[in-house]
């Protein structure tokens, strides 16, 4: 049976519940200054929200050199109840400092499979690959970073999440990830969709086999958030239902967080799109999103 790899160890695919499918407890970059998400009680009290509202597994993009609090992971897992998997990978370079690339630029397939195979810094295991691409492109970091999910991807199973920035490049992305370095597209997430409204992309990116995240409505007055009902009826009315996903997407605390997802988006999305389809993106998609496949 497929697994899901989380914090507190593999568990089968279907046994996620509802999944918020893209989110943070813990984030801290640059770009972010005093803003950091770096409050375990904070993280415990939004998990506990979740929760309560029927939430299962929480899988949390922070990758390497954000401040993951790794470490606390398992914990805040163990006293919700709530499932987290963690992420290994590299955002884009503006999030770290150079000497911290320069340390990590030669190594970092290595790196990606310890975190996923050994553990982050001895402790919990991660089980995903995020990376990021540009602004409707793809730049010489985004190249490297991609190459090394990909050649992770490979070795350990794990499938890779993409950032898209501003919802943009997702086929630029595809043809990296797919077409030159053999990642099979049903084990690439882009994430983002949600910020372009562009459904003739939206349709490419789900005709090639990849997983479509709309995962940010929880940012407070996103332009483009009225547009998700449509762009999902969209794409279930051409075929694709099985490729989509929802996360919240909380980066800073000033953001409503991941109880958002579930008391605000869910009932919007299921008088939009019944009941049934957004039952299918939230607990019956995930599992094969997630799922560690054998390399």
């Amino acid at each position: 049976m497929p697994v899901v790899r989380t914090v507190l160890g593999d568990v089968p695919a279907d046994r996620l519940g509802v999944v918020d499918a893209h989110d943070h407890l813990f984030i801290r970059s640059p770009l972010l200054p005093g803003q950091e998400l770096d409050d375990a009680g904070e993280a415990a009290a939004r998990l506990r929200a979740f929760r309560d509202l029927g939430g299962g597994t929480v899988v949390q993009w922070t990758p390497y050199g954000m401040g993951r609090r790794a470490d606390q992971l398992a914990v805040l897992s163990r006293e919700s109840g709530v499932q987290i998997v963690a992420a290994t990978g590299l955002h884009q370079a503006a999030h770290y400092t150079p000497d911290l690339l320069d340390s990590v630029r030669d190594s970092l397939a290595e790196l990606f499979v310890r975190e996923i195979t050994e553990g982050i810094e001895g402790g919990v295991r991660a089980g995903l690959i995020k990376v990021a691409g540009g602004f409707h492109g793809l730049d010489a970091h985004a190249r490297l970073t991609m190459g090394a999910a990909a050649e992770a991807h490979r070795r350990t199973g794990a499938a890779v999440a993409v950032h898209l920035e501003l919802g943009t490049g997702a086929l630029d992305v595809l043809d990296l990830l797919c077409g030159e370095l053999g990642v099979a597209p049903d084990r690439v997430v882009l994430g983002h969709l949600n910020r372009s409204p562009d459904f003739a992309a939206h349709r490419q990116a789900a005709a090639e086999g990849a997983y479509l995240g709309f995962d940010g409505p929880s940012r407070a007055n996103h332009a483009t958030d009225w547009r998700m009902p449509e762009a999902l009826k969209a794409l279930a009315d051409a075929g694709f239902a099985d490729r989509l996903l929802l996360g919240g997407d909380t980066v800073t605390p000033e953001t409503p967080g991941m109880p958002f997802l579930l008391r605000r988006v869910r009932p919007g999305l299921e008088l939009a799109l019944g009941e049934e389809l957004v039952e299918r993106i939230l607990v019956g998609n995930p599992p094969g999103a997630f799922a560690l496949r054998a390399p």
